[in-house]
């Protein structure tokens, strides 16, 4: 599945940005949309997930602050940030688990099969 990321850039700490991630998932099928992030240091770690019901889920780090969407009419996925904290600096990658068979849509990165090529967010203090 193609998965093309956009939105990223350089905010200053408490700022906003909204990532985008154009693909060709429909919802005739089951299906997990997530994102992820590839911070300086760290391995790659999951941020949100969303299903073909709407059903979603936040790593710790983000709730609150984070929102995963889709617009399904335009098959986009959405990774609405606030609050944007210098440690959420990182490469962001679009994920697609399609079909997905599992019991619970999760941004647990096994699962995942089709990635984009991330965008870059910075966040400066």
């Amino acid at each position: 599945v193609p998965l093309v990321e956009s939105g990223g850039g350089s905010v200053q700490a408490g700022g906003s940005l909204r990532l985008s991630c154009e693909h060709s998932v429909y919802r005739d099928r089951n299906y997990c949309l997530g994102w992820f992030r590839l911070t300086p240091g760290k391995e790659r770690e999951g941020v949100a997930a969303i299903d073909n019901d709407d059903q979603s889920t936040y790593a710790n780090s983000v709730t609150g602050r984070f929102t995963i969407s889709q617009d399904n009419s335009k098959n986009i996925l959405y990774l609405q940030m606030n609050g944007l904290k210098p440690e959420d600096t990182g490469v962001y990658y679009c994920a697609a688990a399609v079909p997905f068979y599992g019991a619970y849509c999760y941004h647990y990165e096994p699962d995942f099969t089709s990635w984009g090529q991330g965008t870059q967010v910075t966040v400066s203090s």
